[in-house]
């Protein structure tokens, strides 16, 4: 994109008069069919002799969790209330004791950190890979020991990681009791990715979903859901969704029918609403080609990217004090905001900090976290809006050159 090119899209397009946030309050979107539904859900409530709102047998609770099962190709799907929850229940399934070790990747939201804290067992970090931002196996490797019950990966920002490799390095190294630690897959940012010809949620020994408001489909504001294809670890995540059934300790981490009857509609348009977004991200990173000192997201060719976040890199030496002008420049002078996910999450918690068994030995995960920032991007941007971003952004970097 040439100099006059981009003053020409900056001057027609102009600042907008509310900056774009980094991550989007909405990440998809509803349409009447959605409304509809609800209004239905919510009608056939109505009698105080019927069913209400709650109730995990209810038939949209049932259709939803069908139709996501179907959708990711997984015999089993058990629908939350939302992914936070979703985590709590799978590490509570594994029984793990306080010498117990999960990895994690350190390049992460806080939210599986928090659930292994949540079950007593010691949390142990990992690298991620620079090129993908994913936890990196060769590291993995390296935190193996004789307590690994679990290793607990990110599908950051919308790419697959690499489950395959985590299986096998689990193969291949047994707990001494429990034998290979299980590979739990968050896949909060994901939903609807692709690996290896397979859904994201297909592979390991389960995946957890969100379909919070943000996300890339959702139900109502929260809610999401846990697919596996172990009949028995379903119904153990049933009863723990549910006060614990009559054996196991449990609670309530059910979605309502109301939120279930939407997100039947959300499930069969997602392809859709993510077509679009991967649309956009590619005339983006078109547009993007030969800025200088950025690198631009990667998608390895055994995956398909969702581009919930299009996450980029400034150059080592911007590292930190100049990566954050650019963004305060990109929000101050153009309206345009980028999110900063994610630094290490031990950064920014205390309590994380407290418990994690390493937070000194990360100095990837660090460098990283102090290059990386993603520009808005949302499906319903206009190519008009998109390339006025990416004026915006070529106009920063130039300037801060």
């Amino acid at each position: 994109m040439d100099a006059a090119t981009r003053r020409h899209i900056l001057d027609e397009h102009g600042k907008p008069e509310t900056p774009w946030r980094g991550e989007p309050n909405f990440g998809g979107w509803y349409t009447e069919e959605e409304i509809e539904v609800a209004v239905q859900a919510i009608r056939s409530s109505l009698d105080w002799k019927g069913e209400g709102f709650g109730g995990a047998g209810q038939q949209e609770i049932v259709n939803l969790e069908s139709a996501f099962a179907a959708y990711c190709g997984t015999s089993e799907c058990v629908s939350v209330n939302g992914a936070a929850g979703g985590l709590d229940m799978a590490l509570e399934a594994l029984d793990l004791e306080p010498h117990d070790e999960v990895i994690v990747p350190a390049v992460n939201f806080r939210a599986s950190s928090m659930s292994v804290i949540g079950q007593g067992a010691r949390l142990v970090f990992a690298e991620a890979d620079p090129r993908t931002f994913q936890l990196d196996p060769a590291d993995v490797i390296k935190r193996l020991t004789p307590n690994t019950r679990a290793i607990f990966p990110t599908h950051m920002n919308g790419l697959s990681a690499p489950i395959d490799d985590y299986l096998e390095i689990a193969e291949q190294h047994p707990h001494p009791k429990y034998g290979p630690p299980k590979v739990i897959g968050d896949a909060a940012r994901a939903c609807g990715g692709g690996y290896r010809g397979t859904k994201i949620g297909k592979r390991g020994y389960m995946t957890v979903f969100s379909f919070h408001t943000m996300k890339l489909m959702t139900t109502l504001g929260e809610g999401g859901a846990i697919t596996t294809d172990d009949p028995d670890l379903a119904a153990r995540l049933r009863d723990v969704r549910m006060f614990g059934g009559q054996e196991n300790w449990g609670s309530n981490y059910k979605m309502t029918k109301v939120q279930a009857a939407v997100g039947c509609v959300q499930v069969r348009r997602l392809d859709e609403m993510i077509a679009l977004r991967r649309k956009r991200a590619y005339e983006r990173t078109a547009m993007l080609d030969g800025l200088p000192g950025i690198t631009l997201p990667y998608e390895p060719p055994d995956c398909e990217h969702t581009f919930y976040l299009y996450t980029c890199l400034v150059p080592r030496e911007w590292a930190g004090e100049k990566r954050n002008r650019l963004c305060a420049m990109m929000r101050d002078e153009f309206g345009v905001e980028c999110v900063i996910a994610n630094a290490p999450v031990y950064l920014s918690s205390g309590l994380i900090k407290r418990y994690a068994a390493n937070t000194t030995d990360l100095p990837v995960s660090e460098e990283l976290g102090a290059r990386l920032f993603c520009p808005s991007l949302h499906p319903l941007m206009t190519e008009r809006e998109n390339a006025y971003l990416c004026a915006a952004l070529w106009e920063c970097v130039e300037r801060l050159q």
